[in-house]
């Protein structure tokens, strides 16, 4: 019996890894690889026979690091981060977190499509063609942005190319994504997962995340197997990051959270008396009728298992958004700076005869190396990044640097204090719990919303304030009104410029245009990552239950 299972086993794998050869050309509409390991699929046959039933799938987001397992590999695999500057660049070295993967069972099929250095909100602002995602009729459906900056991760999960999928969440580049293509993202608390190997964007606020299409395999990986051998990612520290929480600030956060004890319970996890907030200022005009509703629905079942639902303001949050749009870019303009086309990056052009006649003397080579600065820097950055090169560049210089950036860092304060009024557990960062006064909130708040502390376990609100956009509607609007795209990160950045973790589980919409997929996101307290995945895990299969049975709307 065992030899016949073994056999079965073994034509199962071949049967997979022939139709995954061919998904390349079945799905290149879709564009969510940038490069493929093409030897994957014989590897999973191979090493580490004992550990088969562990092994999964993994695509990994092309800015961050990655070598290719096979030393003989023809097409190795590539970190171009969706850019000219970079279209050529392979690692020599892989991200810790890819490392840690890999040791965990990972195969690493693919290196996936992204916004240019992660900036955007769609997957189209890169030199490798626009990510789009499409419905169940390939051949009559019509194409809708993936979300970005990691869209070519959530999709590469979505077509089930890859069981996870790692990503980055700056302001929202992992959650976003997978409200759209309708997967599980989830973005750590800030400093949990190393980023040694991750091409920055803004070192403050760039954070790793996992995509997969169910809560538990993230759950497994952060918190450790049902095995209690793997050691879970939570308590992974690397001294290769600066940003990392070192072993014993790690430990001082885990004696204050009563969850991080062993893996993800079997049994779901019980939502009665978790007191759950739903922010005043999430609910804005901009959000979609039908997507207000499914929060709706989803809020009042949690109610009706037991759960206690309480509205909160943040109002900070109001100015989250402007404020990101000032730090991001900031940080950007610095991290960019070394890709000039001389010392790194792609040299484009080389000197013409004219360029060569100023290049006498040293005042002459200075001027030629700017020539070459210039060049390259044109060529090599697509129009979204140099938007915000421009932008972080004058909000650092002396003249706005008062009135910009250093009012964006104060907002980012507020938003924090906002965020640690509300919750019940205390930020375990913090010396000593901090004492808030209605005094202390902004003058521009109206007297009506400046509540005191609330005490809630978790935040419940929409991941983004519309289902998937057409594509061709989304490029449209890219080349009238670029900026206007920044609107949807306006429910994911609050959580990022905090540094806390948050999640989005597939949520359901319908309206009289047909159903969609939306997100739901649950935001937790700093390093409360286990208990949010073990709710969140909960709360998908609650609203997956809820609203997957029946039309939910028919009023619109």
């Amino acid at each position: 019996m065992s030899a016949r299972i073994g056999r079965l086993r073994g034509l199962c794998l071949r049967h997979v890894s022939s139709t995954r050869q061919t998904s390349p050309i079945q799905r290149r509409s879709l564009n969510q690889f940038i490069s493929r390991e093409s030897s994957w699929f014989v590897v999973q046959q191979h090493d580490q026979p004992a550990r088969e039933q562990r092994q999964f799938r993994l695509a990994v987001k092309d800015n961050i690091a990655t070598v290719s397992p096979n030393s003989e590999e023809e097409t190795p695999l590539t970190t171009t981060c969706g850019s000219n500057f970079l279209a050529n660049y392979r690692s020599p070295f892989e991200a810790t977190i890819v490392t840690q993967l890999r040791s965990r069972g990972a195969l690493l099929v693919g290196k996936t499509n992204l916004d240019e250095f992660g900036m955007g909100s769609h997957s189209v602002h890169t030199a490798f063609g626009a990510v789009a995602q499409e419905g169940e009729h390939e051949q009559q459906a019509v194409k809708h942005s993936a979300g970005g900056s990691s869209g070519g991760s959530a999709v590469a999960v979505a077509t089930g190319e890859a069981d996870l999928a790692l990503g980055t969440d700056t302001g929202g580049s992992v959650r976003l994504p997978a409200a759209y293509t309708g997967v599980v993202g989830f973005k750590p608390s800030y400093g949990m997962l190393s980023r040694y190997g991750v091409v920055p964007y803004a070192n403050s606020l760039d954070t790793v995340g996992l995509l997969a299409k169910e809560v538990r395999p993230i759950a497994e990986l952060i918190l450790g197997g049902a095995d209690k051998v793997t050691r879970g990612l939570w308590a992974e520290h690397d001294p290769l990051d600066p940003t990392s929480l070192s072993h014993g600030a790690r430990r001082r956060c885990a004696s204050q959270r009563d969850c991080y004890t062993g893996p993800l319970p079997k049994d779901p996890y019980p939502l009665k008396n978790l007191k759950f907030g739903l922010p005043l200022e999430y609910n804005i005009t901009e959000l979609s009728p039908s997507i207000r509703h499914s929060w709706s629905v989803a809020a009042a079942k949690l109610q009706s298992l037991g759960a206690r639902l309480v509205p909160v303001s943040l109002p900070s949050t109001r100015h989250a958004l402007s404020a990101y749009y000032v730090i991001a870019p900031a940080e950007a303009s610095s991290n960019l700076a070394k890709y000039d086309g001389i010392r790194y990056g792609t040299r484009f052009t080389p000197p013409t005869e004219s360029d060569a006649a100023v290049s006498e003397g040293p005042e002459g080579r200075e001027e030629e190396e700017g020539i070459l600065y210039a060049r390259a820097r044109t060529a090599g950055f697509g129009d979204e990044v140099k938007r915000r090169i421009l932008l972080g560049a004058y909000t650092l210089s002396s003249a706005a640097m008062d009135n910009y950036f250093l009012k964006a860092q104060k907002v980012r304060r507020l938003v924090r204090r906002d965020f640690n009024r509300v919750f019940a557990l205390p930020n375990p960062l913090l010396d000593k719990p901090e004492r808030f006064e209605l005094s202390e909130l902004p003058e521009t708040v109206g007297l009506e919303d400046k509540w005191g502390p609330t005490e809630v376990d978790f935040l419940l609100c929409p991941t983004a304030p519309t289902t998937a956009p057409r594509l061709d509607e989304v490029l449209s609007e890219e080349k009238k009104d670029p900026v206007s795209a920044y609107m949807n990160d306006v429910f994911t950045v609050p959580a990022s410029l905090a540094g806390l973790p948050a999640i989005s589980v597939p949520m359901r919409v319908e309206d009289k245009e047909g159903a969609g997929m939306a997100g739901l996101q649950l935001i937790g307290q700093y390093w409360d990552d286990a208990r949010l995945l073990a709710v969140a895990e909960t709360i998908a299969g609650v609203v997956r239950e809820e609203l997957w049975t029946a039309r939910i709307f028919d009023a619109v």
